[in-house]
């Protein structure tokens, strides 16, 4: 693997807790294709559609891929998304540790990732986010190279773009999910 790019999110400083309680910073997802969407656990809407979403892609992931793609879930709401409630959150949703990384992060670190993904959000006075509902491909370097607006989209553009993300020669190395 070269050095990340000007356009990588794993040159961010922010620190983020996993729902595992471990700190972590972006750049440890480095080596590996990421799906990404900001969420939150106490959404009464989207959220769950979103998480849908990406478990569909994740279902129809081909077999050369499947190993080979994680996805990841960050929080808008760093008060109530602890990480025990993202631990609760991944029981619920049924994410395979294997796969699926739930982090959240300080106010102002979260601000700074959505503004970098292009998803504007804000709370409302019931404590709901209003967001834009964006499936975001990462490379292996954290860079953007998809993005999917929108509920309910058949997965077929992310695979695509997917395929093109994977480096062809040998399988990338990253830490595995579960020991972030």
């Amino acid at each position: 693997m070269g050095n990340p790019t000007d356009r990588s999110l794993y040159l961010l400083e922010s620190q983020w807790t996993s729902d595992v309680g471990r700190t972590v910073r972006l750049n440890v997802l480095r080596g590996r294709p990421q799906v990404v969407a900001l969420f939150f656990t106490h959404c009464e809407y989207a959220c769950p559609i979103v998480v849908e979403d990406m478990k569909r892609i994740e279902r129809a992931l081909p077999d050369e891929l499947r190993d080979q793609v994680d996805f990841l879930l960050i929080s808008l709401d760093p008060d109530r998304d602890t990480p025990e409630a993202l631990r609760e959150f991944r029981q619920r949703r049924q994410l395979a540790t294997a796969q699926w990384t739930l982090l959240r992060g300080l106010e102002d670190d979260v601000r700074e990732l959505a503004a970098l993904l292009g998803v504007n959000f804000r709370k409302d006075e019931r404590g709901q986010y209003a967001h834009a509902n964006v499936i975001t491909l990462l490379n292996a370097e954290g860079e953007v190279v998809h993005q999917q607006p929108g509920l309910n989209q058949s997965p077929q553009f992310i695979l695509d773009a997917l395929r093109k993300a994977i480096p062809k020669a040998g399988k990338p190395q990253a830490v595995p999910a579960q020991s972030r």
